[in-house]
């Protein structure tokens, strides 16, 4: 071959090379060299997993912008990032370069502490800008409602942001007066398009919710930095029994102009008592990590007049027997209330009272039986037993006495089973062995059981 020919060649060998060199620097430094995911596909395009990355990255620039302090609330997310489920990552995790984010569904939820924020719409056209759809959804606020007011005025409740088939839902968390945080439920306008999100695929928004204040940690995951609750686990538990219901207030003013409120100094005085008890018992079930629930007059207060009823005289709460210690009553002996009585045991119709101040503490035990659930009274002088039959329920988040408590989600079923369909009427006298209208006899304790089963001080 000539010589010139072997220097073109060369020439051309050399050139390949460094056009070559040159397109594996740009690959290196477009994708590679940039955290996150950078996976193409056979065809040379980015996957579905980069695309819904890209969409997080994007709002999380947006947020940083305009100051959004959100936290990653995406249940499915915060699942991959229990410690549980960090010990078979390799397992659980198929896409490595996006093992967090990157969880299969169309959305990825964050939320935000909304008085840590000052309302910038902005956002939501800068989002627009960067070719997001969006839409934001707005509610009453309950703050504001209240016996005087029925209807407050409308807050930002939720952003959505969708591209490229990816969802991002904001969703907007309140301080209550209760020392708590609460978002809204999830209504949509009649002129809403009902297909703008996968709305049945949320983790938030089919109810109300309400949570303790999540201590935050800001860390990086699959590249970008968000901030994320310190303890996941409790969040999740938290995320799945946030349900909340709010009192009804037309229905308790409507109530208290029918039978108004008690405003003596002797009532005014019980309800100050009331609420200091109610913090009391929730501060010291909450060390033994007892969950509890107001019940029967307590329940009927608040559901009927969003109070409680001065005349009844007393506190009642329920507790499920599967969530008794043995403990329990030394941590309120020690908390400084007074053991008043004792009554039935543990395998059947435990009772306990206690006095605190002059107001009484009654703590009843359920028992689950099939479709039903029950707990037991004791008569003392007698030795008679009773059963009070409820049906099944489950626990929802409500607010008393600027307290969060748990209620009987299907409070109504609750409150008719114990006081019958004439519930909304006022009796002040009330004989809790035949008043209520789910009280069976339940037979005797013997009496040479006595001393232990009942135990008056």
């Amino acid at each position: 071959m000539p010589r010139v020919s072997r220097t073109m060649v060369l020439s051309l060998l050399v050139v390949s090379s460094c056009v070559f060199l040159l397109f594996q620097l740009y690959y290196y430094r477009k994708y590679v060299s940039k955290p996150g995911p950078h996976i193409l596909n056979q065809s040379g395009h980015l996957t579905t997993t980069d695309v819904q990355w890209q969409t997080v990255k994007k709002f999380l620039v947006l947020a940083q912008r305009f100051r959004l302090p959100v936290f990653l609330a995406d249940t499915a997310a915060l699942t991959l990032l229990s410690q549980d489920a960090l010990r078979q990552r390799d397992r659980l995790v198929h896409e490595p370069h996006c093992s967090f984010l990157c969880t299969g569904r169309p959305v990825t939820s964050f939320a935000l502490r909304a008085s840590q924020w000052k309302y910038n719409p902005g956002i939501l056209l800068a989002a627009e800008q960067k070719g997001f759809d969006v839409m934001e959804l707005r509610g009453e606020d309950p703050r504001l409602a209240g016996l005087d007011t029925l209807s407050g005025e409308e807050i930002p409740l939720y952003f959505f942001l969708h591209i490229h088939g990816y969802h991002i839902q904001v969703v907007f968390l309140y301080e209550r007066s209760g020392n708590y945080l609460w978002h809204g439920a999830l209504r949509l306008k009649s002129h809403m398009d009902l297909n703008f999100a996968p709305f049945k695929q949320l983790d938030y928004g089919r109810d109300p919710g309400a949570y303790d204040r999540p201590e935050l940690v800001l860390t990086v995951l699959d590249g970008l930095d968000i901030q994320i609750p310190r303890n996941i686990s409790h969040f999740l538990t938290q995320q799945r029994h946030a349900r909340f219901l709010d009192c009804h207030y037309r229905e308790a003013r409507n109530f208290l102009q029918l039978y108004p409120d008690d405003s003596s100094p002797e009532a005014v005085d019980f309800r100050r008592k009331v609420k200091s008890l109610l913090h009391l018992t929730s501060r010291t079930l909450a060390l033994l990590n007892i969950p509890f629930w107001i019940s029967s007059g307590t329940c009927l207060g608040w559901f009927r007049q969003c109070s409680i009823i001065s005349y009844s005289q007393d506190v009642d709460i329920g507790i499920f027997i599967a969530d008794f210690r043995s403990d329990i009553i030394t941590a309120f002996q020690e908390a400084g209330l007074l053991l008043k009585h004792k009554f039935g045991k543990v395998e059947d119709s435990l009772e306990l009272s206690f006095i605190s101040d002059g107001i009484k503490l009654d703590i009843f035990f359920f028992y689950e039986d099939g479709d039903v659930v029950w707990n037991g009274g004791t008569q003392a002088k007698s030795g008679r037993k009773f059963k009070y039959i409820f049906p099944r329920f489950s626990l929802c988040w409500a607010e008393l006495l600027e307290l969060k408590v748990h209620v009987p989600c299907e409070t109504l079923d609750y409150v008719m089973a114990n006081y019958g369909a004439s519930w909304s009427v006022p009796m002040r006298s009330w004989d809790w062995k035949s008043s209520p209208s789910n009280v069976q006899e339940n037979g005797m304790w013997p009496p040479s059981e006595w001393a232990e089963l009942i135990q008056v001080y």
